[in-house]
């Protein structure tokens, strides 16, 4: 009898994460694409005209120093809004309700519409990577650590959004928090200087931004560029995982947007 419960759980599992992927590839263009021209736009203008004006940034040539940044830009943007757009439309076509009434529980349920925002997430990253491989030459040279940053970010972010899907009333709450937070909170972050350039308020104000780790962990990670801040960033993302998640469950127990 617990096998077969064990069995029901990993199907209604399953489902979710099917459902996640068939939909992110019915709309490959909508999902795919944007990064990928982004992406390309960036090093054509900041990298290949900017950057010959600019030169070298600690160290590094410009189009190397920001590509970790728009990296972390596609995932952030892709597993975020992936997961948000996901949980908001299923409310608003009350399909949510389907899982509501079948027996799987609910960090499971939870888990699939993350493990879907994490899915596109890493999708777009290696698009972004197979782009910024045409402009720089990236050697990758801590990979399994680069994608367990990934991996985290993606988390992080599904997880953010999820919040966000379950909380949001109308279509425009669910660009609320991408417009006017992660927005700034990215180009805040030293994805395209760095922030030792910055005036000493602005600097330490820049410390205070969990994009900048974020960052810096991908530039450890992907161009060997030093870092002070490996464990501490790996600790906070930790951390924040763990309370986002544990907020998301409570939310989904206590039927919160999706009981209404």
């Amino acid at each position: 009898m617990k096998n077969k419960h064990i069995y029901l759980q990993l199907v209604a599992l399953y489902t979710i994460v099917h459902h996640e992927w068939v939909r992110m590839f019915r709309i490959s263009i909508q999902a795919f694409l944007p990064s990928v021209i982004t992406t390309l736009l960036y090093f054509s203008i900041f990298g290949a005209i900017v950057g010959r004006r600019i030169g070298l940034v600690e160290g590094l040539d410009y189009s190397t120093y920001i590509a970790p940044g728009l990296v972390m830009i596609a995932v952030i943007n892709n597993a975020y809004t992936n997961t948000s757009s996901s949980l908001f439309t299923a409310r608003f076509q009350r399909s949510i309700e389907e899982v509501l009434i079948s027996p799987i529980h609910y960090s499971l349920m939870l888990f699939g519409y993350i493990l879907g925002g994490i899915l596109r997430g890493v999708i777009v990253a290696a698009l972004v990577l197979l782009v910024s491989a045409y402009f720089i030459d990236i050697r990758l040279e801590q990979l399994p650590f680069t994608f367990l940053v990934v991996i985290l970010i993606a988390c992080l972010f599904s997880l953010a959004g999820f919040t966000n899907g379950i909380l949001a009333k109308t279509f425009d709450d669910v660009m609320i928090v991408p417009t006017f937070v992660l927005s700034p909170l990215t180009y805040l972050g030293g994805v395209f200087y760095s922030i030792h350039m910055l005036s000493s308020f602005w600097y330490h104000l820049a410390l205070f931004n969990p994009i900048f780790y974020m960052v810096d962990l991908l530039r450890y990670s992907m161009v060997n560029h030093p870092s002070q801040h490996v464990i501490p960033a790996l600790s906070v993302m930790c951390a924040l995982i763990i309370g986002l998640f544990s907020l998301n469950l409570f939310l989904v127990k206590r039927g919160t947007g999706i009981r209404d």
